[in-house]
């Protein structure tokens, strides 16, 4: 296996954004994960495309080295310190999303565990069952949950240059970080390399036309929503949490980090709002109930509904079969429904409009 030390020693003879050569260049990030190598370049945006032919070149390099399997080089913009954008960079920055996709939403959620995958795909799936064109985007690099989620475990095919094909499920166009790494693999990214790997999943991708694409967000409120909010004009996100105060306390820092950046609340989803004993009918409300309508009725945004913990939820979503494609028919996939009508009406009445993306200032 290759060595950080073998890397930098291979892109000694190349010039890096600083002028330094980039072996030794702080510009330079490296991961290795077996044989597979990933390398960012931070430059700044206004010679971006300039140093497109050290990218490859550095790529090129890098492959020829023993024990490397694959190499993944990122070039992720980064103005210097003070400097201001100009006129070309702010074009950029008043640019539509990704071509062919009318509308990109977001679903997040304040922190982890709370069902907000699962709440993705089958949303995207009760919006396709609409007669909608979507795709879904795993944004969570660290954890990504589609490949379970729809059992897929075939590998993107490059179509030209470095274009994705995504892969496909149940009539959804699907693409993942989990479809390029080994199942139990570790990712242990930077930020600059987190937010360069979405800008490539957004844009490097052949999506076609779509009418939604949704996006599953990594739990909290990180580099991944930032560079989202940043990179395209989400149309809105969906908030997903349990009933119990502790999740809400998280729910409403996400929903304060969107509202920060511009982007508007489609509504907040209870999920795991209730349980009912499928031996004897008895409902527990384990995490207490209601307390994400009265939130979303308190910070005056939309309520869009609530999903039981469901056992059938959990063992279709387990085995990669979601509940709204392979049980169509039971009141789980009618609440996702419901949630979906609601998304959509907000898309073409004009109550999330798209607009171009914010600037973001972190204080």
């Amino acid at each position: 296996m290759a060595t950080e030390q073998d890397i930098r020693r291979a892109l000694a003879s190349l010039s890096g954004p600083d002028g330094q050569p980039l072996g030794a260049s702080p510009a330079l990030g490296i991961a290795i994960n077996g044989g597979k190598v990933y390398l960012t370049i931070t430059a700044d945006p206004a010679r971006a495309a300039a140093f497109e032919p050290s990218r490859k070149a550095a790529e090129e390099a890098v492959k020829k080295l023993p024990g490397v399997e694959a190499v993944l080089v990122m070039l992720t913009g980064e103005r210097p310190q003070g400097a201001s954008p100009g006129p070309k960079a702010q074009a950029a920055t008043q640019k539509a999303g990704v071509p062919g996709i009318k509308h990109i939403i977001a679903v997040a959620s304040g922190k982890g565990g709370v069902g907000k995958s699962t709440t993705s795909v089958n949303l995207a799936l009760a919006l396709a069952g609409q007669g909608l064109k979507v795709g879904i985007l795993d944004a969570d690099i660290y954890g990504p949950s589609l490949p379970k989620l729809f059992a897929l475990k075939s590998k993107p095919q490059v179509l030209e240059g470095r274009i994705l094909k995504p892969l496909e499920a149940f009539g959804l166009k699907v693409m993942s970080i989990g479809f390029l790494i080994e199942d139990e693999a570790a990712v242990i990214w930077r930020g600059p390399m987190v937010m360069s790997a979405l800008q490539q999943m957004l844009r490097e991708v052949a999506w076609g036309d779509l009418d939604v694409l949704v996006v599953d967000m990594p739990p909290g409120t990180g580099d991944a929503q930032l560079t989202m909010a940043q990179a395209v004009p989400l149309a809105g996100a969906v908030i997903v949490s349990t009933p119990q105060d502790l999740a809400l306390i998280d729910a409403r820092r996400g929903i304060a980090m969107f509202k920060r950046v511009d982007v508007p609340i489609l509504g907040l989803v209870e999920n795991m709002s209730y349980f009912l004993c499928p031996e004897c009918g008895h409902r527990s409300d384990i995490f207490g109930h209601g307390g994400a309508r009265h939130e979303a009725e308190r910070l005056g945004i939309p309520f869009l509904g609530e999903v039981p913990l469901e056992l059938d939820i959990r063992e279709r979503s387990d085995a990669g079969l979601p509940v709204v494609a392979t049980a169509p028919d039971t009141p789980y996939a009618a609440r996702y429904r419901a949630i979906a009508e609601a998304v959509k009406q907000q898309l073409e009445g004009g109550g999330a409009p798209r607009r171009s993306a914010p600037k973001i200032v972190i204080e």
